[in-house]
């Protein structure tokens, strides 16, 4: 099975300063993802989602606003036809020192033992953070920066969706 792994916030839905999470009540989507993500499992790929969620280790939201948020998150994305395989989610707090916040390679090797189906040789990761581009280079797959650096850095999603870098691996 190939994957695209995607980060959550920045990458799918809008991001917010860690204290504005605690208002946040529903996902907002970041201009262009539905599009791509529907491009990506037309190509043949299962969809994770692999996102840090330190703001729950830190106070800032609960572990049912988390939820809540990809609750709805899901919802929408399959009503407009897009598939998410699966979701992982680092809760601990940066200061906490586990195994699986990102760039360690944690929640990907949880995905393998979980979809040992999956083939890395054929899989990617998207994010918009340093540390979603280290754990593709962690991990020996190819990366794609939303506003980081990287061999592949773009702007946004939707300028992402228009290159070829992508379309072409797809």
């Amino acid at each position: 099975m190939k994957v695209a792994f995607f980060d959550r916030d920045g990458t799918i839905i809008e991001d917010y300063a860690d204290h504005e999470w605690t208002h946040v009540t529903f996902p907002v989507f970041m201009d262009g993802a539905i599009p791509v993500l529907k491009e990506v499992n037309r190509k043949g790929y299962a969809i994770i989602i692999i996102t840090n969620q330190y703001i729950i280790g830190e106070g800032h939201i609960t572990v049912d606003q988390y939820h809540d948020i990809n609750r709805q998150m899901a919802k929408d994305l399959k009503r407009h036809g897009v598939i998410i395989h699966d979701i992982y989610y680092c809760p601990h707090a940066r200061t906490g020192n586990c195994s699986c916040i990102k760039p360690k390679t944690g929640m990907i090797e949880k995905a393998l033992n979980t979809h040992p189906g999956i083939d890395l040789t054929e899989s990617f990761m998207i994010g918009d953070s340093a540390a979603d581009v280290e754990l593709a280079i962690n991990m020996n797959i190819r990366g794609f920066g939303i506003g980081v650096g990287s061999d592949y850095r773009y702007g946004n999603i939707r300028e992402l969706a228009a290159i070829k870098d992508l379309i072409a691996y797809l």
